[in-house]
């Protein structure tokens, strides 16, 4: 009867080189905002120039809120940001919200920001036409 000794790790290797390349393609697709919303259109909306350090909160037309690209509660949002509750004042919160998502989601969102006290809020719209 043979014993084993060791293990053989190549198979291993192999799915988690699968695994992280599952990870990779999901995180940059999170990251180009590829979350579908239909942004209102807006006359005076301005063109904002891209913070690496900004916060991104979605909100899509079924109601479920986007932190980062993940999905989460309104409940969990106040957790989510405690990691960034050292820099509120001066951090920048990105809100793209839909047009065809419910008004109460858009001010819970709100009203978990100025309870954080995160000031700087940009409110991402589409150029009218």
């Amino acid at each position: 009867m043979k014993r084993f000794d060791q293990i053989n790790m190549i198979p291993f290797i192999d799915i988690m080189l699968v695994l992280l390349a599952i990870v990779l393609t999901t995180a940059s697709f999170i990251s180009q905002g590829l979350i579908p919303v239909d942004l209102p259109k807006a006359e005076q909306s301005q063109q904002a120039s891209p913070d690496e350090h900004s916060i991104e909160i979605a909100i899509n037309a079924q109601n479920q809120i986007f932190f980062e690209g993940t999905p989460i509660t309104a409940d969990t949002l106040a957790e989510k940001l405690v990691p960034h509750a050292a820099h509120a004042a001066v951090m920048p919160v990105i809100l793209r919200v839909d047009k065809a998502a419910a008004f109460e989601h858009f001010i819970s969102v709100i009203d978990v920001l100025k309870a954080g006290h995160f000031d700087k809020l940009s409110i991402q719209t589409e150029q009218a036409q």
